[in-house]
């Protein structure tokens, strides 16, 4: 895959993106409340598949090499073994699959001569949301299963899976629900000008 200067500095800008909405977590659990999700769907939105999750592994794997870019100022290898890593797998996945729905459904009609009715815009924004919220429900089903093997296998926590789903789902999806809707409507605003350009 040939990279332009300009989707290098996009891609490079959602990684870097994700490591700010790392730092602006609130800890109320095995997983933290941060504003990742959203960065998340806007670069499957705005960047693609490809694109989209290439940011996510290019910001999984700084913290991995060591980087303190993940919730808690934390990095390194053993992040492997934290119970939040497997909402990061997740975050590739739905990056491109955001993107890919985004490149099928979106990038047709995002050119602004074909939004030019309230109908139109309706429809388009609709679709969007619909997109984001596949995309969330993916990395649920990476992180919670992930999740509760750290906590169950690894940490030996007593945990059951039911109580995984109350601790990494239940908690986490009225903000998820925002941050999709916030997701919808910026990628409404900005998809239609990256392609018009």
């Amino acid at each position: 895959m040939t990279l332009s200067a300009r989707s290098m500095a996009l891609t490079a800008l959602f990684a870097a993106l994700m490591a700010l909405g790392a730092f602006l977590a609130i800890p109320i659990g095995p997983v933290s409340i941060t504003l990742q999700t959203l960065f998340v769907l806007l670069a499957g939105i705005l960047l693609g598949a490809r694109l989209g999750a290439l940011s996510q592994l290019i910001y999984i794997a700084l913290g991995l090499f060591g980087l303190p870019v993940f919730s808690g100022f934390t990095g390194g290898l053993s992040s492997v073994f934290k119970p939040s890593f497997g909402f990061l797998i997740g975050f590739i996945v739905a990056a491109y699959l955001v993107g890919f729905l985004a490149e099928k459904y979106l990038y047709q009609s995002a050119k602004p001569d074909s939004l030019h009715s309230p109908s139109k815009r309706s429809i388009f924004f609709f679709k969007i949301l619909l997109i984001a919220f596949a995309g969330s429900f993916f990395i649920y089903l990476l992180g919670i299963p992930y999740m509760y093997i750290i906590l169950h296998q690894v940490m030996h926590t007593e945990i059951t899976f039911c109580g995984a789903v109350k601790a990494g789902y239940l908690v986490f999806l009225p903000g998820d629900i925002l941050k999709a809707l916030l997701a919808s409507l910026l990628g409404m605003k900005i998809l239609p000008k990256i392609k018009q350009r």
